[in-house]
């Protein structure tokens, strides 16, 4: 007897190896999956603005990767002894302006860079809601935890989302005529927005991103939300704050990326980069020794030597 429905993942019309470039954008759950595929010897960009949860924010970083942006003092703001920016995660701020524009523009023109050459651009949408500044009308990535009523919390339509995203797909194939863009939407459920909001978000997202594939025989999506919510339909697969997916979550969506995009070739490597690496980290009885020693010296030369 089955006790769960497995959620069927449609065959996809092109593989991914260790040869190919992977820019991933978006929520904290792209973070983690960026990660897992880093550990298995992945050429992995990630996030280059820090995690961005809507849609509307992550247009405008694409955009800023296309147009190698650079900021400048005018573009900052300080607060809390901090100086920031709307359109960056925190850990992009600094206690000088300087150290700040330095974190952010050596970021972009390094991601600029890798756009360029990337093979397959992984878009995590997070949530439909964003929030403009007031005073500009802009929409800000983050909110560098200022009060409230300096932002308008509004709703993306699926409408919305649409349009910008069909533009800034143009923009994409322009700079980069080989990408192909793959959509996710994370699972991870944004509860202060409320459960039915939440559920209106989510949906929101998904209507998007199936007319833009629809649209464009380009852009995919793999199901990460729905193999969460539907066939890993159980709080013990949630971290402890029962929102987001636990790591062996984690590892069980990127085994079921894995069963998608890599071929058995690309699998047997991740196992054996992983083997090399397990030997690595191993603890041994006795760490002095001069076998230990050996040993050591012998996989780090094997790492070296490792052809994907």
């Amino acid at each position: 007897m089955d006790f769960r429905t497995k959620v069927t993942i449609p065959a996809f019309d092109f593989s991914i190896n260790h040869s190919n470039r992977i820019m991933m954008m978006g929520s904290c759950f792209a973070e983690s999956m960026a990660i897992s595929l880093r550990d298995a010897g992945f050429q992995i960009d990630v996030n280059p603005f820090g995690t961005v949860y809507n849609p509307q924010s992550l247009a405008s970083g694409i955009r800023e990767l296309i147009s190698g942006k650079k900021y400048a003092i005018s573009d900052l703001f300080q607060h809390q002894g901090l100086y920031h920016s709307f359109s960056h995660h925190s850990r992009f701020s600094g206690i000088s302006a300087e150290i700040c524009l330095e974190n952010i523009n050596q970021r972009i023109e390094t991601s600029s860079d890798f756009l360029k050459n990337t093979t397959i651009l992984v878009v995590t949408y997070g949530t439909a809601y964003a929030y403009t500044l007031e005073s500009t009308g802009k929409t800000v990535t983050n909110c560098h935890k200022l009060p409230e009523n300096y932002f308008i919390r509004k709703r993306l339509s699926v409408e919305n989302i649409v349009d910008d995203w069909k533009e800034l797909i143009g923009e994409l194939k322009s700079y980069n005529s080989n990408l192909k863009l793959l959509f996710t939407v994370s699972p991870i459920r944004h509860w202060k927005d409320g459960a039915h909001e939440n559920q209106l978000s989510k949906s929101s997202l998904l209507l998007a991103i199936d007319k833009l594939t629809h649209h464009y025989n380009f852009c995919y999506y793999f199901p990460s939300y729905e193999i969460l919510m539907d066939e890993l339909r159980d709080y013990r697969f949630y971290a402890e704050d029962m929102l987001h997916p636990s790591s062996v979550t984690i590892e069980y969506i990127r085994e079921r990326f894995s069963e998608s995009f890599f071929s058995v070739q690309t699998r047997t490597k991740i196992q054996e980069w992983g083997n090399l690496h397990k030997s690595l980290n191993h603890k041994p009885f006795n760490p002095d020794s001069e076998e230990y020693k050996e040993f050591i010296q012998k996989t780090q030369q094997k790492i070296k030597d490792f052809r994907f």
